[in-house]
């Protein structure tokens, strides 16, 4: 950060009482974290090879942040506390009974053992609670997380916290193999994994297609040979699942075809059903954790209270989780008028399709929505973070991804960006870490940013 990155009458710089200190460090800090040349050396697989990096500059120049996001320790702590609360619920048979009722037939079948990688929980901030906006079942991004953890050069942080926070990035790949490793055992398959296709249509065509390229990289550096397939180019044969003449022991799946339902997804449903490819995540995954309808549950306190669940465990759902209805003619009069509380989502949507803030929805679209299948959810408010500098400073907005395996957070990272949902197509935004400080950690890092806004000098670190 250069010394003119910092005024003494930048609003976003006074203490505000009436907010948390790590919101005030996201609307204080203006350090510019994010090393390129770090970045280019964490995403390249030997000396000189920036094929990658230079895609991503081509290709999707507004993948990472270049600031860090800020969050409590009591924020951390409260997340684990929801997911655990959250994958509790969805354990219970009472629960896993009433979503799957009216559910395909694929999303009914157990999927021998394998549970799930990459279940992206997405929160808005809330205060000391937080909003769960949405759970995913195929959470991109893990991957450019962990190369990212590499780039950052915050002043935020001493070089303790600095060094931990690299190093994590390296602990956080060693987990992906191991979460691989573990759908192939969960599947009690006989011999070791060897192959691995991540599917996703048209995959070269993908925004996260070099996120593929590094899982593909990763996983060659771990002994397992993976290609990058369109489903249409999978074949089922002789009992097995092939791509080519390499037969695919695992298929790590990216469609948003969740039901596989699609005709170019007929070999892979086929071998899925046959129990001849261990798929992950896979259809009864995504209908228990990530159809939208499940929020009516898991935010309804009566329902919980029928299903069985501890009152304490309600208690954390009804805080942390934004009441969510379905969209009916019979409520549909009382939507329209409370719908600038409201954020609309469609069922079978993913991505932000087809979602709208209640506060933009014309009648045209309102009608749209009463013909389709929506969801409505009480708004939260994404989390706010600084970008540009003091002297011209622009207000993001960000929410948070926590990726989770076998309920338990492997990461959380956030998403800046603007507009109505993240999009990846906003200058100085993308994915951000995330470092979670106790508030005594970031009342001295304001009081030295105040401080060194005062003398027109840098934080309190010496700016990487």
């Amino acid at each position: 950060m250069q010394t003119s990155d910092i005024v003494t009458d930048n609003p976003a710089s006074k203490y505000d009482s009436t907010r948390l200190p790590a919101e005030q460090l996201n609307s204080s800090c203006f350090c510019s974290s994010l090393d390129k040349s770090a970045l280019k050396s964490a995403l390249s697989c030997e000396v000189h090879d920036d094929m990658l990096f230079e895609l991503i500059e081509e290709r999707c120049p507004y993948l990472f942040s270049a600031r860090p996001v800020f969050i409590s320790n009591t924020q951390a702590a409260r997340i684990e506390e929801v997911v655990r609360a959250l994958e509790s619920v969805i354990k219970l048979p009472a629960y896993r009974e009433l979503v799957l009722a009216d559910a395909p037939d694929i999303a009914k079948r157990e999927a021998s053992g394998a549970r799930g990688v990459f279940f992206g929980y997405d929160f808005h901030p809330d205060g000391a609670n937080l909003g769960l906006i949405e759970i995913n079942t195929n959470a991109g991004g893990a991957m450019l997380n962990a190369a990212m953890a590499r780039a950052h050069r915050t002043c935020c942080l001493d070089d303790t916290q600095l060094a931990q926070a690299v190093l994590s990035g390296a602990v956080f790949e060693d987990e992906i193999v191991q979460m691989f490793q573990a759908e192939w055992a969960c599947a009690k398959r006989a011999l070791p994994l060897r192959t691995i296709a991540i599917v996703d249509t048209q995959p070269q065509q993908q925004y996260l297609y070099p996120e593929f390229l590094l899982f593909q990289r990763l996983f060659a550096t771990n002994d397992i040979n993976a290609v990058i397939a369109d489903p249409g180019e999978l074949n089922f044969k002789d009992g097995a699942l092939w791509s080519g003449e390499l037969k695919i022991d695992l298929v790590y799946n990216r469609l948003t075809d969740f039901m596989l339902e699609a005709p170019e997804s007929r070999a892979l449903r086929d071998a899925y059903c046959e129990d001849a490819v261990v798929l992950t995540p896979h259809p009864h995954a995504h209908a228990v954790y990530a159809n939208k309808r499940n929020l009516t549950i898991l935010s309804d306190a009566t329902v919980l209270e029928a299903l069985g669940v501890p009152q304490a465990t309600i208690d954390i759902l009804v805080a942390n989780v934004p009441f969510t209805e379905s969209v009916t003619t019979n409520n549909a009069e009382r939507l329209w008028n409370e719908r600038r509380n409201l954020f609309f989502k469609p069922v079978a949507g993913y991505g932000g399709r087809a979602a709208y803030r209640g506060d933009k929805v014309t009648k045209r679209v309102w009608q749209e929505i009463l013909s389709g299948e929506y969801i409505a959810q009480r708004v939260v408010a994404p989390g706010v973070r600084v970008s540009g500098t003091a002297d011209s400073p622009e207000t993001l907005k960000f929410d948070l991804r926590s990726y989770v395996y076998n309920s338990r957070v492997q990461w959380t990272a956030a998403r800046v960006y603007q507009g109505q949902t993240t999009n990846f197509r906003t200058p100085g935004g993308g994915f951000a870490p995330v470092y979670s400080l106790g508030d005594e950690e970031v009342t001295a890092e304001l009081k030295a940013i105040s401080e060194a806004a005062s003398s027109r000098s840098c934080c309190s670190n010496d700016c990487k």
